[in-house]
């Protein structure tokens, strides 16, 4: 009980490191962070470290499943998919306003047919 305790003024750099590395912390998996008991056993030596730490990353994403999103990785691809679904809506919107172009004047014709019918008593002009 005889230690001082002393505050340590935290700079705003440490502090947004602090920020930032908590939340990943708890996104990525331990197993990851610590690394095998195989990696930690091998030397220090740059060259037999890089492949058992490559082998991990290729093991951990073997396990985590893949997204089974159809959407397109670059920015090129996104942008013609909008451009595509842009087209096609276009397409159907004015498939839809001749559809209902058609029906009103098929209804306009029945109806000029049906009054022009009851003028005459039921006799068709033509």
């Amino acid at each position: 009980m005889s230690e001082k305790i002393t505050l340590e003024a935290v700079s705003r750099r440490k502090a947004l490191f602090m920020a930032l590395a908590a939340p990943l912390g708890l996104a990525v998996p331990p197993t990851v962070l610590l690394g095998s008991d195989a990696e930690t056993a091998q030397s220090a030596d740059p060259e037999t470290v890089q492949p058992a730490a490559q082998k991990t990353a290729q093991q951990v994403a073997q396990q985590t499943p893949a997204p089974q999103t159809a959407a397109p990785q670059t920015g090129t691809e996104r942008r013609q998919e909008r451009r595509t679904t842009r087209t096609e809506r276009r397409q159907e919107r004015r498939t839809a306003r001749t559809e209902r172009r058609t029906e009103r004047r098929t209804a306009r014709t029945q109806r000029r047919t049906g009054r022009a019918q009851r003028r005459t008593g039921g006799e068709e002009k033509k």
